[in-house]
């Protein structure tokens, strides 16, 4: 395989937020290098890449690394990105399309024609993503609620437009229920950004399955699963991965129709392909161990992995295995599934392999652990989490599963509850504020407990023990000394175990006049300019013969 490659980025999955932005980055590029290779191969175009002035193009062909100078002829494997004769792209630039987008990938916006945003209206931020952001919105020309997916990309680098248009390309080679629909793209021949417009889904799995008290029955359970391997059996039908399948990208609406969305990390692909693909898709709480592992040739069997994982989250109420780190969900895998045959191992032989093989192999307890679940839905899950991927199956054979063919059977979808608008957003919004509720009731209740302390020292005042006073300095009994402090607490002075009793009541309000005096006679002072600086010493005990001066 041959690519156009840079220093990737070191930092941790995109899960990990401190380092995000380096994260984004490296997977940008591991992705647009899916996009290269250096085969003669008749079902891709081939385009030149200039060297600009003074540098080199680097270029990986299989496991190492030639520098090669000049331009270069590279195939790019996206056989659905082709450019368009020069006469129709300058018509979808004066149809109103912009040319850094007609030039690059004028064949993911044929036959369109661009929407204008003045007649879109803005409404609330439903979610937020690594490369996009979406808003809910109402379309003032057809009078329907949308949703707005304003995706992130560099107009001025041609790969980059072109990794956007993917998204576009595919969305538009597919069309079924279980599929969200693309309904139109929002720009003009002056602008720098792109919105996608979708269909508006109320809700998301993820948002749904963190509502308190929400548990769904097998029934409800079967109907969403049947919806997302339908969705996936005809994404893979058509060349499709989705290479993100997770449960804020799987939306649903009222009428409890499932949809897959969120195509921006998906791939076409071809079973018979020896192109490499990157490792750095899929959630990590949903990847599979291949590409933990170091895999760059796979197929459905990814989203069917991440489809097993989303199984047991619906019966579990809660993701089933949230590793932190790579390492750590590797981990999880092999506790949980098993660790793979020495055949396996052997067979493969992926780069990360002998790092991460297990001294001692794992055995497979997921019956064990999920033995609360109904027997066919542990069955199903048992073949789409297995850790060899030739055991998955497609999509096709788990809707022939017995989980689907056995009672209950799965409920119709217009049967499914109506639930208040709930996405992964709401469910982080929910979270935080019980967050701020929890932090809230803890002051509230050291408040109360300060305000106890305070009125317990007021109380032992009226027995013998000097009130605290409004300076912080010594109190001058006889030999002894009390420190008392305004900010002192009550054990803190327990603690000291001084015996104030000695002092008066009359040494005290004279000790007190002369602070009083000397504070006076400091800022007057101040006022006619004979003492300069702005601090003042308020623990010094002046002698009264200076006041008389």
């Amino acid at each position: 395989m041959g690519g156009i490659c840079v220093k990737p980025s070191g930092g941790s999955p995109r899960e990990r937020t401190s380092s995000k932005l380096s994260s984004e980055a490296y997977v940008l590029q591991s992705i647009r290098e899916e996009s290269f290779r250096l085969k003669n191969r008749p079902e891709v175009r081939p385009i030149s890449v200039d060297k600009k002035p003074n540098s080199v193009r680097r270029v990986r062909d299989d496991h190492f690394e030639k520098k090669k100078e000049g331009s270069e002829v590279i195939l790019a494997n996206i056989p659905s990105i082709r450019t368009i004769p020069k006469a129709t792209e300058g018509e979808q630039v004066v149809a109103g399309w912009p040319s850094w987008l007609a030039e690059v990938a004028g064949e993911a916006i044929n036959g369109w024609l661009p929407r204008r945003a003045d007649t879109f209206e803005k409404l609330d931020k439903i979610g937020q993503g690594t490369y996009s952001c979406v808003f809910k919105a109402r379309d003032l020309t057809n009078k329907k609620t949308v949703a707005l997916k304003r995706v992130r990309f560099d107009n001025m680098d041609s790969e980059s437009v072109k990794f956007m248009a993917r998204e576009i390309l595919v969305l538009r080679r597919l069309n079924h229920p279980n599929v969200i629909k693309l309904e139109g793209l929002i720009t003009s021949r002056t602008s720098s950004s792109l919105y996608l417009v979708f269909e508006y889904m109320e809700h998301d799995l993820t948002g749904l399955v963190s509502l308190p008290g929400i548990r769904f029955t097998e029934p409800q359970v079967k109907c969403y699963m049947k919806q997302l391997l339908s969705g996936l059996d005809h994404c893979h039908s058509h060349g499709v991965l989705h290479r993100d399948i997770k449960g804020s990208n799987l939306l649903i609406d009222n009428n409890g129709i499932l949809k897959i969305a969120d195509f921006g990390l998906a791939s076409v692909f071809d079973c018979n392909q020896s192109v490499p693909l990157t490792t750095r898709v899929v959630t990590l709480w949903y990847r599979p161990p291949e590409l933990l592992l170091g895999a760059t040739h796979y197929g459905v069997s990814v989203d069917l992995w991440s489809a097993g994982c989303i199984l047991g989250e619906l019966y579990a109420g809660k993701p089933i295995m949230p590793g932190r780190t790579e390492v750590e969900q590797l981990h999880r895998i092999f506790k949980l599934c098993g660790s793979p045959s020495e055949d396996y191992w052997k067979k493969t032989k992926l780069p990360h392999s002998t790092a991460f093989k297990p001294v001692h192999p794992y055995k497979r307890r997921i019956l064990e652990a999920f033995r609360e679940f109904p027997l066919p839905a542990v069955g199903l899950m048992e073949t789409l989490l297995a850790v060899e991927p030739e055991q998955r199956g497609t999509a096709s054979l788990a809707l022939k599963n017995q989980f689907f063919t056995t009672k209950p059977y799965a409920c119709d979808p217009s049967s499914l509850p109506h639930y208040p608008p709930s996405k992964e957003i709401d469910a982080k919004m929910r979270d935080e504020e019980a967050t701020r509720q929890r932090e809230g009731e803890r002051l509230e209740k050291e408040r109360k407990e300060s305000h106890i302390k305070q009125h317990a020292i007021l109380k032992g005042s009226k027995d013998g023990r000097p009130m605290r006073d409004s300076y912080s300095g010594p109190l001058v009994a006889g030999n002894k000394y009390c420190e008392i402090s305004r900010t002192s607490k009550e054990d803190e002075i327990e603690k000291k175990d001084v015996s104030c009793s000695q002092v008066r009541k009359d040494e005290v309000d004279h000790d007190r006049h002369i602070q009083e005096a000397a504070r006076r006679s400091r800022i007057e002072k101040m006022r006619v300019g004979e003492v300069e600086g702005k601090e003042m010493v308020r623990n010094v005990v002046y002698p009264s013969s200076r006041l008389s001066k």
